[in-house]
């Protein structure tokens, strides 16, 4: 059984490679996982990024977003899918060792990312959200709506706060996702420290009961 992580720091597409790889290497302590979410870089990018930080940060805690090609070419630890991806059950049948997960917003979309095979759905967003602001939020009882229709891990992404994070958990969400709290914060690494606390000590569904 692949190893779901709990606490998710993803990048905003708004720092340069150096800013992007600096950041990373100094919160990579503090976090589970880092998703590459860089829609605007190429794929050359994105290689120069993952040279930078090899050797400081591990593999196995990177997911990159939508590019099935760089995940495998550098063994990253997964691919984080969206509505334009190739579908779940394509990538999980050729790319059987990566961690694949799926960004919903709906309890339909979360029902059908399970049924195709996906490992962890990333649901939202939960409240305001920067990267978003003209989007609807669902709230927690969205949120526990879609963690209640799924056996899968559910990590809640939307204006994912310190002070909501405890609430986040308690409906059952399996995880936090974090995106401007880190990449925008003047001190991401106390920020990820924080967060990390929080998720450590905040419960949530336990995997074993999935």
């Amino acid at each position: 059984m692949k190893k779901i992580p709990k606490f998710h720091v993803i990048s905003t597409n708004q720092q340069s490679v150096d800013q992007l790889s600096r950041i990373i290497k100094e919160i990579s302590p503090y976090i589970d996982v880092i998703h590459i979410r860089e829609k605007s870089k190429t794929a050359k990018e994105i290689q120069c990024l993952l040279q930078k930080i090899e050797g400081q940060v591990a593999y196995e805690k990177v997911i990159v977003n939508d590019r099935i090609d760089i995940a495998y070419a550098f063994n990253l630890r997964g691919v984080q899918l969206a509505y334009h991806s190739l579908d779940v059950n394509i990538v999980q049948r050729m790319f059987p060792s990566l961690l694949i997960g799926k960004s919903v917003h709906s309890v339909i979309e979360a029902k059908t990312a399970e049924e195709e095979g996906a490992d962890y759905v990333i649901c939202g967003h939960v409240y305001p959200s920067q990267s978003k602001p003209d989007k609807q939020h669902k709230g927690l009882q969205g949120l526990k709506e879609v963690v209640d229709c799924v056996n899968i891990p559910v990590i809640a992404i939307g204006g994912v706060t310190p002070g909501n994070t405890e609430e986040i958990l308690k409906t059952g969400a399996y995880g936090i996702a974090v995106m401007s709290g880190i990449f925008n914060n003047e001190e991401p690494v106390e920020a990820a420290k924080q967060y990390h606390h929080l998720v450590t000590n905040g419960g949530g569904k336990d995997e074993s009961t999935l």
